[in-house]
């Protein structure tokens, strides 16, 4: 009995020394695999905690656009506003199940802003500037329409659209300089007139409908199917400039700047 026991204890106290070890060897992996020291700062966030914004800065703060949409430059033109860069944002557009249109526009919208942010919070050219982003879709009820990419899609869009109302949403969001963020939807109601078979085949030989949410262009050709337009026209063309240009001077971005510059001019 005395030697059982003795080979009991002998092994309780290898079986302790070889936890010992494991405890031991896990302690040193956890010291290896932690890290204390802290993440690097990015220049974005380390230009917000020390440089002088507004009127201290002295000088005129930059804009980064989150998309590459022709239509949406040309928009921010008419109003003096030019882009320092751009920066489209590569991400996953389709709606959840069940997603509602406001929603959708709200989500991707803030997604690409934030996508744009990250790519320039270390470039020192524009890591400091505003974000604006926007994304918009055209529903008919709660049914989000894609934008056409076939000529079959195309056809059953605009019978679709054909006499009834539908809805053009756009999700803002603009992110300042030290990271604040603001979001705004813009609803503009359209209403189509009734399409004949001969006006839908032609607006689609026409080719205008291509990459344009909702399969028709307003400052184009389908002008003379609409009705009746409520609310924001430029949101329908491609970006609300009421409430983009509300929503930076209320942040502190100079829209104005470029208006006495144009006063400037010579017209001569």
């Amino acid at each position: 009995m005395l030697g059982c026991e003795s080979r009991i204890d002998g092994e309780a106290v290898l079986d302790g020394q070889r936890n010992g070890m494991t405890l031991q060897k896990a302690g040193q992996i956890a010291t290896l695999s932690r890290t204390d020291t802290p993440r690097r700062e990015a220049l974005r966030q380390e230009l917000a905690r020390t440089k002088p914004t507004g009127r201290r800065a002295g000088l005129k703060p930059k804009l980064v656009l989150a998309s590459a949409s022709p239509r949406r430059l040309m928009l921010l033109g008419q109003v003096g506003i030019e882009p320092d860069a751009l920066r489209p944002s590569s991400i996953d557009e389709q709606p959840y199940k069940g997603e509602m249109p406001r929603s959708l526009v709200t989500r991707l919208a803030r997604a690409k802003a934030e996508t744009a942010r990250d790519l320039i919070a270390n470039d020192k050219d524009v890591a400091d500037a505003y974000v604006l982003a926007a994304d918009t879709v055209v529903a008919v009820g709660r049914r989000i329409l894609v934008k056409p990419r076939f000529v079959e899609e195309e056809l059953a869009t605009l019978q679709l659209l054909s006499g009834r109302n539908h809805r053009v949403i756009t999700g803002l969001c603009l992110i300042t300089p030290d990271d604040r963020l603001r979001l705004k939807i813009v609803d503009t109601r359209v209403r189509f007139k009734r399409l004949s078979k001969e006006e839908i085949e032609a607006y689609i030989a026409s080719r205008e409908w291509r990459g344009k949410a909702g399969g028709y262009a307003i400052q184009g050709l389908a002008s003379c199917f609409v009705q009746k337009l409520t609310g924001s026209y430029t949101n329908v063309v491609g970006l609300p400039l009421t409430e983009v240009v509300g929503m930076l001077l209320s942040e502190g971005f100079p829209i104005h700047f470029n208006w006495l510059k144009l006063g400037e001019v010579d017209p001569q």
